[in-house]
């Protein structure tokens, strides 16, 4: 992972993620992914896209702060079955002072098709008062031209979707 703050990262729209693959441990008793190691899926990826910001696991140890997830709002569309090679794309939709709020497709590598989606919103956190901070000054510079190249992308259909129950 880079966490090097010496190189000015580029920021492609969207971040894509490095191939995965769907561990046989992962498969539940209906034969596919376990619901939860989606999310192990998709929080692999927004740690290399952390890294590339330079706020990967270094700059945890370096700065003492690190992100809390405040909510989460998965969509499961398409089942993954063991060995299925997988990548994760994540759009930053905002950010604030102190909050992320991304929207991240997980893809099936070889056939190109959505299994799932997640919305996320994020807060950066001093782990020595387990307060929300504000990011110093070069992380919000980064965020805000990752922000800057991401916005160039259509804001995702799912984004902002609620939960219920339409009648029908």
């Amino acid at each position: 992972m880079l966490d090097r703050l010496d190189l000015e990262p580029l920021f492609f729209a969207p971040f894509v993620s490095s191939v995965m693959r769907v561990e046989p441990a992962w498969i539940d008793y209906n034969g596919h992914l376990n619901m939860a190691y989606y999310n192990v899926l998709f929080d692999r990826a927004v740690d290399e896209a952390f890294a590339l910001v330079g706020i990967g696991p270094d700059y945890v140890k370096r700065g003492h702060c690190s992100f809390f997830t405040a909510e989460v709002h998965v969509r499961y569309l398409r089942e993954l079955h063991a060995g299925d090679p997988v990548r994760v794309t994540m759009q930053l939709i905002d950010c604030d002072a102190k909050r992320l709020h991304f929207f991240e497709q997980l893809f099936h590598a070889a056939e190109g098709w959505v299994s799932a989606t997640s919305e996320d919103i994020a807060l950066h956190v001093d782990l020595e008062t387990k307060k929300t901070a504000p990011f110093p000054d070069d992380v919000a510079a980064r965020l805000a031209k990752m922000k800057a190249s991401h916005a160039r992308l259509p804001r995702p259909e799912a984004a902002g979707r609620r939960i219920e129950m339409r009648k029908g």
